[in-house]
């Protein structure tokens, strides 16, 4: 049987693993995807793909899904059922490893306990082998709600995320977005200042060789910006854009327009998390096109970021 064909025949075969041990206090839960493992953590992740697939039993809708990705930020998701019976579940992330782990807290309220979720993904020769496992505080509580039916609700769902999946990849392709991480010796308090003060920023942002020849910023949520970076080669390149949320010392979002033919939208978002007295800066970077920006950004970045350090050592 040639590679090919062997996929498709597992695809085919009911392969989601829904295992609870008797005397242990947790439910695993494993399936295999066909689709790489940055595009299984991005549907797991986003709120957009979420509503698409985590819905369990045919009926349901999800018309609330907010997320705030980071070790600290809380998640909230409402089902919705056609007879008007609604759900609701709420947690926090304790831990975000992209696109390996993610460990969260899940409680659905009233007499429910609260559970431990570790979510993890291991990329096997293209595929993705997902791992959920579910900790409650006792074997009672798990077998409470495996009475649910939420083993065939996790089975309809899963069915649902190969559909979108496989539509994913036979789509016209984009370019993947950007997440780097980086630690600098600084409190976050530091770092966010270099992010939010126009005197700090005109210092240090952009790849080496760059200059920024404008900078205005109006720092609040709503609040709209423009940058002009000057390349070595003396080319302007301008981005202008707004400010979609600010959280002092925490996290800023915001989307802009890169200017080429097309104009196309990026939309970034930074957060800052305290590492020991250290920041740990993490910039996550949507686009839904490619161009040589988007496949420069990874660089760009690095470099950028490379400015940012050494400007923080000379601040203090």
């Amino acid at each position: 049987m040639a590679a090919s064909d062997a996929r498709q025949a597992q695809k085919r075969a009911p392969n989601t693993s829904f295992v609870s041990e008797p005397g242990k206090p947790t439910i695993v839960i494993t399936r295999v995807f066909d689709a790489p493992r940055q595009l299984v953590f991005e549907a797991w992740t986003k709120p957009e793909h979420l509503t698409r697939w985590m819905l369990g039993p045919s009926g349901w809708s999800m018309p609330v899904c907010q997320s705030d990705l980071r070790p600290g930020g809380k998640w909230r998701r409402v089902w919705r059922h056609s007879n008007g019976d609604e759900m609701e579940m709420r947690g926090e992330y304790r831990e975000i490893v992209p696109p390996e782990r993610v460990v969260a807290t899940e409680a659905w309220g009233g007499d429910w306990p609260e559970t431990i979720n570790t979510l993890v993904l291991a990329e096997e020769s293209g595929q993705t082998r997902v791992t959920l496992t579910i900790l409650y505080p006792s074997v009672e509580a798990r077998d409470a709600a495996v009475k649910t039916g939420m083993k065939d609700g996790v089975a309809q769902s899963f069915e649902r995320l190969d559909e979108i999946l496989e539509a994913k990849q036979a789509s016209p392709r984009v370019a993947p977005d950007l997440l780097t991480t980086r630690v600098f010796d600084a409190p976050p308090e530091l770092v966010f200042q270099a992010w939010a003060k126009r005197e700090h920023l005109r210092r240090w942002f952009g790849p080496r060789g760059f200059t920024i020849t404008t900078c205005e910023m109006d720092f609040r949520s709503g609040g709209v910006f423009r940058f002009v970076l000057r390349g070595p080669d003396g080319k302007d390149y301008p981005f202008d854009g707004e400010y979609v949320e600010i959280i002092e010392h925490e996290r800023i979002a915001f989307k802009g327009t890169i200017h080429d033919q097309a104009g196309h939208e990026v939309r970034t978002t930074v957060t800052f998390a305290d590492y020991e007295g250290k920041t740990r800066l993490t910039v996550h970077q949507s686009y839904n096109f490619e161009s040589d920006a988007t496949r420069g950004a990874p660089e760009g970045w690095k470099q950028t970021l490379d400015h940012l350090a050494e400007y923080l050592a000379k601040s203090r």
